[in-house]
């Protein structure tokens, strides 16, 4: 339910890379912080093989990350006037995932 805000990393407001970022740093991992790095990043995992998560990547150029949470579930943080929510897999055009 944090809102969305471009460039933020949380706790309070939250971009799509900066709500990845952050929910890997609350478990001691450090991972790249913007969209694209993340989805180049890591180690690449078919979306037959997806375990909670795993980072999913959306549109050919990685514009937008969400975290797997299984289910065929993400969580992520929109855009602007929308707060972080829960939605299917598929909400967007899936580009790739990956694991760290």
């Amino acid at each position: 339910g944090a809102p969305y805000s471009w460039g933020a990393t949380g706790p309070n407001a939250f971009d799509c890379s900066g709500l990845t970022s952050w929910a890997y740093s609350q478990v001691g991992k450090s991972i790249p912080r913007t969209s694209g790095a993340q989805a180049s990043g890591g180690t690449p995992v078919s979306l037959n093989a997806l375990q909670p998560g795993d980072i999913i990547s959306y549109y050919s150029g990685a514009s937008h990350v969400a975290i797997y949470i299984g289910g065929g579930k993400i969580v992520h943080a929109v855009n602007e006037g929308t707060p972080v929510q829960v939605n299917d897999l598929n909400y967007m055009p899936v580009n790739n995932a990956v694991r760290f």
